[in-house]
């Protein structure tokens, strides 16, 4: 055997607790699937406004699949960059209110990109310790000095900009905190990073459709613009498809097209699917009534999740954990609920901190007050 240490490391994370295994899904996403021959409410998926099975985002997916076919065949750069691809960099931008922006195939993608595009050697990074893996990856791949604040401390964040020293200072963070569904205080982000001549990368994947009044995400949600901001979300969750997008003035999207590696050597991702985003951004603007429906379900559940011996931790978001701290516990419970026909993942370290396991629960429009009921009663019998 090539690798006679694997099997011991397989079972050492077994006996944690944190062998992880994949089911099957055999149906569309939505709030009720069907994974390995059985059908489930699922609480699972961050499918946020129920789009991802949506009518009219699948006749667009025909319609673009007949006009481009179904791969775009090279990288944006030769001759993957289709007419679909430019309309919906575009209509983002409008959206958006901001001057460019730049698709890319994922967020995880587009982090990698930005920060090894922008900063070298010789500049520094400032991360928040519950950033998102892709942030962190970019930091150390981007070889800059790699420095983490306490999660929200902005103390702590400015005690460690005021030390800082280097040609670009950047601070990354997540702007919904996708394990904790904590918001990142942006204005205050802003102000330190104007007072420190830095910049600010948000990562808004679990902002972008939900946050604000017309789903800008977290900037409308603040009320906030400046050319400090690079603004990163994702497009396979609240829009319900695929993809990445990164926004700015046109100086950084134009540094981004030269330099960003998971721009330039990657093939771009298909046409059709440029089409149907250009769908779902019109259904963000149509049908408010989504993110209204999140808000009601939200509150729903704070209000008739009456464990005490589980805490529902703070988030006004989709998100929203509950603590359980031990990974085998949390694996029962998530287990106990599947046999009932519920699935809710159990998170685990190194995802979470060690002795923070949790049940993600995510909220999705697509649930009705009844699906959360059931989960709620399920939950409170577990308690």
């Amino acid at each position: 055997m090539p690798f006679p240490d694997l099997p011991d490391d397989l079972n050492a994370l077994a006996a944690q607790g944190l062998l992880r295994s994949r089911r099957i899904l055999e149906s569309a996403q939505g709030a009720h699937i069907t994974v390995d021959g059985c059908d489930y409410l699922a609480f699972c998926s961050n499918d946020y406004l129920g789009l991802a099975a949506h009518p009219v985002l699948i006749e667009a997916a025909c319609r673009g699949a007949g006009q481009y076919g179904v791969g775009a065949g090279a990288s944006h750069l030769i001759v993957g960059h289709s007419e679909a691809h430019h309309q919906l960099e575009l209509a983002l931008a409008a959206f958006l209110e901001l001057p460019r922006t730049l698709l890319f195939s994922t967020g995880y993608m587009a982090n990698l990109g930005v920060v090894s595009a922008l900063l070298g050697r010789n500049d520094v990074v400032l991360a928040d310790k519950l950033n998102h893996a892709s942030l962190n990856d970019a930091a150390l791949i981007s070889r800059a000095r790699f420095l983490r604040y306490t999660h929200l401390d902005l103390a702590h964040l400015e005690q460690t900009l005021a030390g800082a020293k280097g040609r670009r200072k950047l601070v990354v963070t997540d702007a919904v905190f996708s394990m904790d569904g904590d918001l990142a205080p942006v204005p205050e982000l802003l102000a330190l990073c104007e007072r420190y001549d830095a910049y600010l990368l948000l990562d808004d994947a679990h902002g972008f459709g939900v946050l604000g009044t017309h789903g800008r995400g977290i900037l409308e949600h603040f009320n906030v613009q400046s050319p400090r901001i690079i603004y990163m979300a994702t497009l396979g969750k609240a829009a319900g498809v695929f993809g990445a997008f990164v926004a700015g003035g046109d100086e950084l999207i134009q540094t981004l097209i030269q330099g960003a590696r998971t721009y330039i050597y990657t093939t771009a991702f298909p046409p059709l699917l440029a089409t149907v985003l250009l769908a779902s951004l019109h259904l963000f603007r149509e049908e408010g009534w989504r993110r209204a429906q999140l808000r009601e379900l939200i509150a729903y559940l704070k209000e008739h999740l009456k464990t005490e011996r589980w805490q529902l931790m703070p988030s006004d978001t989709p998100i929203q954990p509950l603590l359980i701290g031990s990974n085998q516990e949390a694996v029962r419970i998530a287990e106990a609920l599947r046999l009932q026909g519920i699935l809710v993942p159990a998170i685990r370290p190194p995802t979470v901190p060690k002795g923070q396991a949790r049940l993600r629960i995510s909220l999705s429009a697509a649930h009705s007050k009844d699906d959360v009921r059931r989960l709620c009663d399920a939950l409170n019998a577990q308690a």
